[in-house]
């Protein structure tokens, strides 16, 4: 398997524009986030939606491309950056992660990889952690993983993601938004409108499932910090 890390990222985010050029400890979010994926030693590059963040990454030595700041997702910019940078097919698995986790640990990226080559059935690969509070389990804001994970198993298949409460006893699983796909699945799931189940819940992966690729899901120790909002940047800043 020859996996590429790609880094989608974009201006416009509601709750915090101008995110990957934000300001954390002396570097911006986005070059943070490179860093930390190239360190997994896998070939890494980012999938900009705006021009100023091409040349924030140039200038730190990092490779981005420029999409189409209208493409309407994550998914479809690492597609399109995908195409240009490898239009004769080497890479046959693709890593997103996120440009808003400038902390998130190398080995994630490895992680997916791994789960990718080690599941032949598997399509898509991504990871959870533990909840990290009971109040998790009822806020919409924590997106749950619904595994079929044997006890002591450390992967499993993905069954449903949701934002609803979850009931009974056993482990609540909050979904960490990195996605390990093959190239295949990629092109499939982008080529796809959006699903019934996708729009219900707001969760792209639905729409995955509803088309009937497998996702596979691997657990972590901690879910990295996720900078969503001014005090999560806050937070960010504090950690330098």
């Amino acid at each position: 398997m020859n996996p590429l890390v790609l880094i989608p990222a974009r201006m416009a985010a509601t709750r915090l524009p101008g995110k990957p050029l934000a300001d954390i400890g002396g570097q911006p979010m986005i070059v943070r986030a490179w860093r930390q994926a190239a360190a997994s030693g896998l070939p890494v590059a980012v999938a900009a939606g705006d021009p100023e963040i091409v040349e924030a990454v140039e200038a730190a030595g990092g490779v981005a491309v420029l999409t189409d700041p209208d493409l309407p997702s994550g998914s479809d910019r690492i597609r399109a950056a995908l195409d240009a940078l490898d239009p004769d097919g080497r890479h046959d698995a693709v890593i997103n992660l996120q440009g808003d986790m400038p902390f998130a640990d190398p080995d994630l990226a490895v992680a997916c990889a791994g789960l990718l080559e080690a599941e032949p059935d598997c399509d898509i690969a991504t990871l959870v952690a533990s909840e990290a509070d009971l109040s998790d389990r009822a806020n919409p804001d924590v997106v749950k993983a619904v595994l079929a994970l044997p006890e002591g198993a450390r992967h499993g298949r993905a069954l449903y993601f949701t934002r609803s409460t979850l009931y009974g006893d056993g482990p609540v699983w909050r979904h960490v938004g990195l996605y390990g796909y093959r190239r295949a699945a990629l092109e499939r799931f982008c080529a796809a409108p959006p699903s019934p189940l996708e729009r219900r819940e707001k969760l792209e992966q639905l729409r995955a499932l509803e088309m009937g690729l497998q996702i596979w899901a691997a657990v972590i120790d901690e879910a990295p910090l996720s900078i969503d909002n001014p005090a999560d940047l806050v937070a960010a800043r504090a950690r330098t």
